[in-house]
């Protein structure tokens, strides 16, 4: 109990401060990074488009672990240097954007062409009608998905010990280095992960809730 009430703190803390915010900055990135990738291959922009597919391609297809090392490691190793947590950001931002990509164009791709169509007859023009039409209810079908993969980015931050990135899981694998009490702090770990993801989940709820409700009143 004592190690608990001394560990589990410690834990917690460095899980505020570190790999909430190295999440959210880094999905906040993919995302931008998303939409952009989604419209170009929405709109199959010349050359472009296959500048995205081949960049979804590469991202989806490699584990993140090997992407954080080629990003820390192997850009070190040919003389660019990097901080890990710019490393960390890099790969994250890039890999849940490559996921994220696909979700918004499939999405944007659900809503029926119809409704491109009718802006057109209205005078609107196409950076107006995907901002105010096509992009507002792809975002409602994609909600649930785009939050899954925040969920799965709380909990990939743990990868970025593994290049010395001083996230909660580092700040665990510290403590039971000195204490060797591996068993009870992994579990305290797992339970400080699983307190996050429960928080997002609730939120995940109540973001859905308020879409419906607003998509109900329209």
């Amino acid at each position: 109990m004592e190690l608990f009430l001394e560990s589990f703190p410690k834990i917690f803390i460095s899980g505020i401060v570190m790999t909430l915010p190295l999440a959210i900055i880094s999905f906040v990135l993919a995302m931008v990074l998303a939409i952009f990738c989604a419209l170009i291959q929405y709109a199959k922009v010349p050359v472009m488009k296959y500048v995205v597919q081949f960049y979804i391609w590469i991202f989806r297809g490699t584990p993140m672990l090997v992407q954080l090392f080629i990003m820390y490691f192997g850009m070190q190793s040919i003389g660019v240097r990097i901080s890990a947590i710019t490393a960390a950001i890099i790969v994250f931002s890039l890999n849940t954007g490559a996921y994220c990509a696909e979700t918004i164009r499939g999405s944007i791709e659900s809503v029926p062409q119809g409704q491109m169509e009718a802006g057109l007859c209205v005078g609107m023009s196409y950076m107006q009608i995907m901002t105010h039409i096509i992009l507002p209810q792809a975002f409602r079908s994609a909600f649930p998905s785009l939050f899954n993969n925040l969920i799965s980015l709380v909990k990939d931050t743990s990868l970025a010990a593994n290049i010395t990135v001083t996230e909660m899981f580092m700040q665990t694998e510290r403590i039971a280095g000195r204490t060797y009490q591996f068993m009870q702090l992994y579990i305290e770990v797992a339970l400080v992960y699983l307190i996050f993801c429960t928080v997002l989940t609730w939120l995940q709820a109540w973001g859905e809730k308020k879409l419906n409700y607003y998509q109900a009143g329209r």
